[in-house]
């Protein structure tokens, strides 16, 4: 059982995808405004939070960035708007995932399970410890230190880091990343794994612009460069 919280001002999407997330045997909270649903996600400390980005009083860019201030929760955006610089802003801000109005609620029912499922299958893992030259990586302790110095990543960026670092010298390609990380039944565009390699490379390199840990094969995907221990 989860407990998700669901931040739009359309009734009529509030009823239905509370229905289909309540029949999955979820706890649902709802809320109606930006400011009210920032407020109720300190209150209930959801799982999930699925967010709309054009809210009353506060956006929902104002309310992801106000949560990754306090947390690395899973956040889907919601939105009306198809163009590519809306879902890449959603991203950039720190949202997880995104899913384009109208939507199927089957369809947002089922990227839901998918997100839990992956939750809960990691904090299953057993420690393992990936020991490079400059980084170190604990898999089930979700820390990631370079040098010694500890770095701050959400739990995706982590699960992203964690895969190229598994294959370390081999390329990866985005469909493959999209396949470990985000999951076979994912609907989003591999654009999104370009967006988060970017949040990586800002917390982890020292020059983000010459990375030396994620290197881009043009063409192809990418390649964790530290060598190991």
């Amino acid at each position: 059982m989860a407990t998700i919280l669901v931040i739009d001002d359309e009734e009529s999407i509030l009823n239905v995808v509370e229905a289909y997330l309540k029949a999955d045997g979820n706890i649902v909270h709802l809320a109606r405004d930006g400011a009210s649903g920032l407020a109720a996600f300190r209150r209930y400390n959801p799982d999930l939070v699925i967010l709309d980005i054009m809210l009353p009083e506060m956006d929902g860019m104002e309310v992801l960035q106000n949560i990754r201030r306090e947390s690395d929760v899973y956040v889907m955006m919601l939105t009306a708007k198809s163009e590519e610089f809306d879902r890449v802003m959603g991203l950039t801000v720190g949202a997880d995932d995104y899913l384009t109005k109208p939507f199927s609620p089957r369809e947002l029912a089922a990227r839901v399970k998918a997100i839990l499922r992956r939750g809960r299958n990691a904090a299953a893992d057993e420690r393992q410890i990936l020991a490079f030259e400059h980084l170190t990586i604990d898999v089930s302790r979700h820390e990631v230190e370079r040098d010694g110095e500890l770095i701050d990543l959400t739990a995706l960026e982590f699960k992203l880091l964690a895969t190229l670092a598994t294959y370390a010298g081999m390329v990866l390609s985005r469909e493959q990343l999209l396949e470990r990380v985000w999951g076979y039944d994912f609907y989003g565009e591999d654009r999104v794994v370009d967006v988060h390699i970017g949040h990586i490379r800002q917390k982890l390199e020292i020059d983000p612009v010459d990375p030396q840990f994620i290197v881009t094969v043009r063409g192809v995907g990418y390649k964790f460069a530290d060598e190991p221990r």
